[in-house]
């Protein structure tokens, strides 16, 4: 696809004010980085770092039937969300594969919004129409809605700074306000994000988002806050073990193989589409497992790299990269269960070469205190 032909979110003009160098992401024009990866995932490890994910889907459901229709259609039990909670969960086909993985909001009773990958938000907008409900109203919101994520142990004390009516500290891990006044723009502020840093996602009005960006930005200033992207994203992201949509989930892996089972409530009575594939998994185990691999011999593992147990393919790398934290090259791959076990010796080819690796535990960073009321 042409660079002229990619989708633009609502802070592309800015972008180039920022130095922003920007690459086709599932046809999307977004920045891979501002100054560097590394520098930008330094400073959400240490200060706080802005990321613009207006590309990211917002679907709105409502109407008496909602709460009957996403326990149908998702994996987690929705009807343990409390108004003004968040919860993560995914949605699967008969089979098991995963449709999406995605973040529920419930606003009120019979209204919730849920944020959905970019690169599948027709696709889940049509297999939720799919299977509607009567009593259910869905709206496709997110050309009308922007999302700013704001991460990193001085993510509050900045934004605190631009609103003064809500104290964000009482906004718990995975709760949100819907009505918060930042500088005069209605926000809805949550405690979540996608870096395993304390932060918050905003979402906005699409027209909002510019002034908000440099607003976040100017009162971080004095703090060290970096404008971020893609590419620090993934990294901050990875070292979290934080799945991926087309990396480590997808229609052919389910949510038990890619670890988060903990998103899957096989125990709900709602008998939710993939229930019965899972439910099989899980008693027979699953065939495959996500496993945490550091290199031993020098090299990086990439994304779709083979995995090797002597002469026999046991899988592929989903995620890898040289661990800007840890200042190692590893990897997240998706193998036979039976070869999972921790320590065990695998190796990985790379480039034609076979080298050697070891299974290690994940997640591989884990930040050290909870902040926020969790």
């Amino acid at each position: 696809m042409k660079m002229s032909e990619l989708k633009r979110t609502p802070l592309f003009e800015i972008y180039k004010e920022y130095g922003a160098k920007t690459i086709d992401f599932g046809g999307w024009e977004l920045p891979v980085q501002f100054s560097s990866i590394k520098e930008e995932h330094e400073a959400v490890r240490t200060k706080a770092g802005l990321f613009d994910v207006s590309h990211m889907g917002e679907i709105e459901v409502k109407g008496t039937g909602t709460l009957e229709f996403l326990q149908k259609m998702l994996t987690n039990d929705v009807s343990k969300i409390k108004t003004g909670g968040a919860q993560y969960s995914a949605m699967c086909y008969e089979n098991g594969g995963t449709v999406d993985d995605l973040l529920v909001y419930k606003l009120e009773d019979g209204h919730y919004l849920l944020v959905v990958n970019a690169a599948n938000i027709e696709k889940d907008f049509e297999w939720l129409k799919r299977h509607l409900d009567e009593n259910v109203e869905m709206n496709n919101l997110s050309e009308q809605m922007a999302q700013l994520a704001f991460q990193g142990p001085l993510a509050e004390e900045v934004l605190q700074k631009l609103i003064p009516e809500t104290n964000l500290n009482e906004i718990g891990f995975f709760k949100f306000r819907y009505d918060v006044n930042i500088n005069g723009k209605k926000a809805l502020v949550s405690r979540t994000g996608y870096t395993g840093e304390d932060g918050f996602e905003i979402y906005c009005d699409a027209s909002d988002a510019p002034v908000l960006w440099k607003e976040i930005l100017e009162a971080g200033r004095e703090f060290g806050v970096l404008p971020c992207g893609l590419g620090a994203r993934d990294t901050l992201r990875f070292e979290a073990n934080l799945a991926l949509y087309g990396q480590e989930l997808s229609p052919e892996i389910s949510p038990l193989e890619a670890g988060i089972g903990f998103a899957v409530k096989l125990s709900k009575e709602t008998d939710f589409i993939g229930k019965e594939a899972l439910k099989q998994q899980k008693e027979n185990g699953v065939p495959r497992k996500l496993v945490g691999v550091e290199m031993i011999d020098r090299g990086i593992p990439r994304h779709g790299y083979p995995v090797y147990k002597g002469d026999v393919k046991i899988g592929e790398i989903t995620t890898g990269t040289q661990s800007p934290t840890l200042k190692k090259n590893i990897g997240l791959a998706l193998i036979k269960a039976e070869e999972a076990e921790l320590g065990n010796e695998v190796e990985i080819e790379i480039r034609g070469k076979r080298l050697k690796a070891v299974i290690s535990p994940i997640p591989f960073y884990k930040r050290e205190k909870q902040q926020g009321g969790k």
